[in-house]
Formats: C-alpha cells, sequence, structure tokens
C-alpha cells in the first residue's frame, strides 16, 4: 500500500496544521484555533480538490521543507513565497506534482506573514473535538512541526484547481481594523475611546496567535478596580495594565480579566494575520467611513 504521508525536512520558525477550527466548545475553555487567514486555506484547498475545512499547514515567515512519501498536488498559497521542489522553481498560487521522496521547499515570504501548503487528500491527524487544528494556548490538537516528523495524509478526492490568476490583496501597508463597542467601554475615559480611534498603532514584534499585539498611545482608564474574569470573543480588543491594546485571535483565551473596550469586525482579522510587525494601525469604528 502507497504510505501516504509526509515527512517534516525543515520545520521552520513556526508551522502548524490548521483547518477551520473547533467552533461550540468556548464553554468548556476550548478557542475556536484554526487558520488565522482563512480565505488564504480556502484557497489552498480549492486548489488541489479538497474541500474548504480539510486540513493544511500554516506557515510563518520562513516557510518549511517536506518529503511527501506518495507522489502528491500541493498547493501554496497566503504570503507569497518562492516553492521549489528539488531545488527547481515551481508556482506559487497553482497546483503542482510533487513526486514521492522528492522535497517540496516553501521558502521565506517576500510580503505578509502567513503562507498555507494543501495536500491533495488534506492532512488526516487525528482530530480533536472535531478539529485538526494545532491550539497553542490550550495545547490541543497535533504539535507545531518539529524536524523529522511524520504526519498521515487523506485520500485524493477531487481534482485540482488551475486559475488564470489567484486573488492576493497582498499585505496591508496600513491595517485598517474596523470595530463596535466593547462590553468595557464605561471603564476607559472619553480621551481613550478618542485615542482609540484617532491615533495610529503598530504591530508590536510580540503579536502571535493568540492575539495582535500593539505599540502605540496607552489607553486609561475610568475606573481602575479588579474585573472578575468574563467571557472572551474573537477579535476582542482588551487592554493590559500597560494600556496598549491587544486583538484577540484564533488561539485566544475564552475568559478573561481585562476590560475589551472595542470588539474588531471578524471580517478585518484575515489582513491581520498577515500584517508584519510594525505595520501602522488605525482602529476606526465600524459607523465611519
Amino acid at each position: 500500500m502507497t504510505d501516504r504521508a509526509f515527512a517534516v525536512v525543515r520545520a521552520g520558525a513556526l508551522t502548524s496544521v490548521q483547518d477551520q477550527g473547533r467552533s461550540g466548545h468556548a464553554h468548556l475553555g476550548v478557542p475556536r484555533s484554526g487558520a488565522l487567514d482563512r480565505p488564504a486555506s480556502e484557497l489552498a484547498n480549492r486548489l488541489v480538490g479538497n474541500h474548504a475545512e480539510a486540513a493544511v499547514l500554516e506557515t510563518t515567515l520562513n516557510g518549511c521543507a517536506l518529503r511527501p512519501r506518495c507522489a502528491v498536488t500541493v498547493a501554496v498559497t497566503g504570503a507569497p513565497c518562492p516553492v521549489t521542489v528539488d531545488g527547481r522553481p515551481a508556482a506559487w498560487g497553482a497546483p503542482v506534482r510533487v513526486a514521492a521522496g522528492a522535497v517540496l521547499e516553501v521558502g521565506q515570504v517576500t510580503d505578509g506573514v502567513r503562507s498555507y501548503v494543501a495536500f491533495a487528500g488534506g492532512i488526516a491527524c487525528e482530530p480533536v473535538l472535531g478539529s485538526r487544528s494545532t491550539d497553542l494556548l490550550s495545547g490541543l490538537g497535533p504539535a507545531p512541526l518539529t524536524d523529522g516528523a511524520v504526519l498521515p495524509l487523506g485520500g485524493e478526492t477531487g481534482t485540482p484547481v488551475y486559475a488564470d490568476a489567484v486573488p492576493w490583496q497582498g499585505p496591508p501597508r496600513e491595517l485598517v481594523l474596523r470595530f463596535g463597542p466593547g462590553p468595557r467601554t464605561d471603564w476607559f475615559t472619553a480621551r481613550s475611546l478618542h485615542t482609540l480611534a484617532t491615533a495610529v498603532y503598530r504591530v508590536s514584534s510580540e503579536s502571535n496567535r493568540i492575539g495582535l499585539r500593539t505599540d502605540g498611545p496607552p489607553l486609561e482608564r475610568a475606573v481602575c478596580g479588579e474585573l472578575p474574569s468574563e467571557g472572551m470573543v474573537l477579535g476582542a480588543v482588551q487592554v493590559p495594565p500597560d494600556g496598549r491594546p491587544v486583538v484577540f485571535l484564533a488561539d485566544h483565551p475564552t475568559t478573561g480579566g481585562y476590560p475589551v473596550i472595542a470588539v474588531v469586525k471578524e471580517s478585518g482579522l484575515a489582513a491581520a494575520a498577515q500584517a508584519a510587525p510594525g505595520t501602522p494601525i488605525r482602529f476606526v469604528p465600524a459607523g465611519r467611513r
């Protein structure tokens, strides 16, 4: 029988298995997780003939290198990067057939932060609570990739899709995050609310899959007491003691004790996933043009 699996030659800075996440378990303390740039993940799956929910690899900045043990069709999307097979250039944003034993190299991004690698048949790790996603906060799902690891592949079920052009808007030169009011706006001064909606922040190098951290003017609280731990949602803008807002992403905690001043619209979070450290951020109230 063909060994439908691939070995990790180079794991990269942070490469993890992701699908569309494990919704519906927040009451158990389990965040949704899943691909941060969901449109890029879904596109990669479509290019190799998978269903949108199939598990893919999400790489961070410097990609990875993989050696399939069987011939398989792959596609790389998300942040553009050089792609090679056994050292020969291959297409980004298109289905590529990789022979058994050949090395697929996904290189350093030229723009953005995260690239996505889909295999025809999907990655067939054992699901946990209905998802194969790696959750960095809770530790659920497969561990982030390490050199020498071997991951199973599912059986190919669809036909690769060849596209004349692959949609890629490029990483944001300025990340615009539209938001609605959070449940604790009354814990902040009017000046802080004005600052959030007018100041320019920047993506911090401390950002990760849990939260997009920011550098910029601190937000002053009107209420300085302790807040009992309460539920948190995707896109919540939490303000820790240093006053600099944090936008919760897919691996965010489901509860927290710092006040939430705003909630970013989910439609803006894919761009947030591709915003490199130093990228300017503007928080814009949802009703403002």
